[in-house]
């Protein structure tokens, strides 16, 4: 490592190292004054000398002669160094630099030390990161193997579950990194219009917690209604079950009661869970409807589904959000509006396991008023895609960006309307997790527009297996032909914009201007343009640029021709 020179700046001077000489004997110097009375010199009384400049004074209290003559005549105890000769001023300056040297050469061996340990950490760190990285390869290559493994049992039909694709470590996440691109720019500024305010994410909480706190109050009272000697019987047990002793029954005696003929018969609503986009995180700017399942023990009626809302406004008066309820029986749910801005609807579906469990054919000892079993069967299915979504989408980079942005896609484009929902957020969760590295807004949003651009969606095409069924299942077996077609036809047009840096048109929005995109242009401002009035070939060089001109503007109605 090369030594750091110094300078003579750096090395201080032997005047740095002489203590302060505090000035002694100004009672003894007598100012002189003229006959105004202005100050015209100064007398000593100890040294008998005189000197007329102000600034001299201290300096003539400093001195060695007034300090001897102060120790002489005043102060014997008065210390007064000796004065050193050339010889010992020359060795206290050699003491002094060799002194100063040393403690470069510390310094410099200090600094020398540090860098030869800074490159030994960092030769360690890159061997720890090759093996890491050999070791991430490896991996990927069994997890490649795997999947062609994976496919070839799927398409003959074998259950087999889905590889894992390893995790990158984070070297080499930080060394995939790159600068934002222009459709990682355009995506993330249309998911910024599209990312609700924090007025309704506000107001969205609001109501989900004060239905929410309703519900629970309503199962309280619905269970009291049902079984108040139960309630009455629980808080009694309650009270007393410190000062219970338990006993155990003699050999072959049986136990008079057991602990199940005590309980109280279950809860008629046993939770409420939230579904839909609520639980998953997609609500839009201005499209904030939400969604609970209120799960029942035994199925739900025509008779439970009044019950809970009549009982519901009652106990929503405690709170200062006035809400509108309306009874759907046809859905088997209840909507609940708002009467302020921002608009919100909620709907508060009734369900039971039990419809799941029980085969459709079984109905004989249903109750005569059940509710609609498709209607409970798709709260029960939004159950499921729920937990399914927060435990694979929401951890995975840039899956719930890209599905915000193409649920906006859905609501301004018809073609895309059959695809909304589910199918789309299983779609994009299965394509970005393929590649089993992070991608950026724009390349995964790219990525799911050329799978489907692929034919994934066509007839004859693999489909997509849905995780949240006990029989195989295709989550788009309700698209028909015509539909995947067109979706298909849309994902290519879509990718050709695209390829072609038209993002902003297949986002809505407006193109998002940079500085480097009109860099190209600056070289043509200082051309200098030909002169009109020219000597010799003024005719000719007006004869070229009327031919430029002409071919310019036939260039550019060709485009024009071509884009329309």
């Amino acid at each position: 490592m090369p030594a750091t020179p110094t300078t003579p700046e750096d090395t201080p001077s032997l005047m740095d190292f002489d203590k302060d000489v505090v000035p002694v004997g100004e009672d003894y110097i007598e100012e002189v004054k003229s006959d105004a009375g202005k100050v015209i010199s100064f007398n000593c009384k100890l040294c008998e000398c005189r000197f007329n400049d102000p600034n001299a004074k201290e300096m003539h209290m400093k001195g060695r002669r007034h300090r001897l003559q102060y120790k002489k005549k005043v102060d014997p105890s008065y210390v007064v160094d000796l004065k050193p000769s050339a010889r010992s001023r020359k060795m206290q300056e050699e003491k002094m630099r060799r002194q100063m040297a040393k403690e470069e050469f510390m310094r410099q061996r200090e600094e020398e030390n540090r860098w030869r340990a800074e490159m030994r950490r960092y030769e360690e760190d890159m061997y720890w990161r090759r093996m890491e990285e050999e070791h991430y390869w490896e991996e990927r290559r069994r997890y490649e193997e795997e999947m062609e493994f994976y496919e070839w049992q799927r398409r003959r039909g074998v259950p087999h579950p889905r590889p894992v694709p390893p995790k990158p470590p984070a070297a080499l996440e930080m060394h995939m990194k790159r600068p934002d691109t222009q459709i990682d720019r355009h995506v993330m500024a249309k998911h910024n219009t599209i990312y609700p305010s924090e007025q309704e994410l506000g107001g969205v909480q609001n109501m989900v917690s004060t239905v929410e706190k309703a519900l629970r109050l309503v199962s309280d009272h619905i269970a009291e209604e049902d079984n108040p000697a139960g309630m009455e019987t629980d808080a009694k047990e309650a009270e007393k079950k410190p000062a219970e002793i338990k006993t155990e029954p003699a050999d072959g005696e049986k136990p008079e009661g057991t602990k199940n003929e005590n309980q109280p018969p279950p809860r008629v609503l046993k939770g409420v869970m939230r579904v839909g986009v609520l639980a998953k995180g997609l609500l839009l700017k201005g499209d904030l409807n939400m969604g609970l399942v209120v799960i029942c023990t035994e199925k739900p009626t025509r008779t439970l589904l009044e019950r809970v809302a009549n009982n519901l406004p009652k106990q929503m008066q405690e709170s200062d959000e006035k809400l509108d309820i309306k009874l759907c029986v046809e859905e088997a749910s209840i909507v609940v509006t708002n009467q302020t801005e921002p608009q919100m609807t909620m709907k508060i579906t009734l369900t039971s396991p039990i419809m799941r469990d029980q085969p459709e054919t079984d109905t004989a000892k249903d109750p005569p008023d059940v509710l609609d079993r498709q209607k409970c069967l798709e709260a029960l299915a939004a159950l499921r895609h729920a937990k399914w979504f927060q435990a694979r989408a929401t951890g995975l980079q840039s899956c719930v960006i890209v599905i915000r942005v193409l649920r906006d896609l859905c609501e301004r484009i018809p073609t895309w309307v059959p695809l909304n929902g589910w199918p789309m957020e299983l779609l994009c969760e299965r394509v970005i997790a393929s590649t089993g590295q992070p991608l950026r807004p724009g390349d995964a949003l790219r990525r799911v527009f050329e799978a489907i651009a692929g034919g994934l969606l066509l007839p004859g095409g693999p489909g997509l297996y849905d995780p949240c069924e006990r029989e195989a299942t295709d989550a788009l077996s309700h698209l028909t032909p015509q539909q995947r077609e067109d979706i298909t036809a849309s994902a290519q047009h879509a990718l050709r914009l695209i390829v072609f840096r038209q993002i902003h048109k297949v986002l809505g929005m407006e193109p998002l201007y940079t500085q480097a995109r009109n860099l190209g242009r600056r070289g043509n401002r200082n051309r200098k343009r030909r002169r009109d009035g020219d000597d010799a070939d003024g005719d000719d060089a007006e004869g070229k640029k009327d031919k430029k001109e002409d071919g310019s503007e036939m260039e550019t109605d060709g485009v024009q021709a071509g884009s329309k």
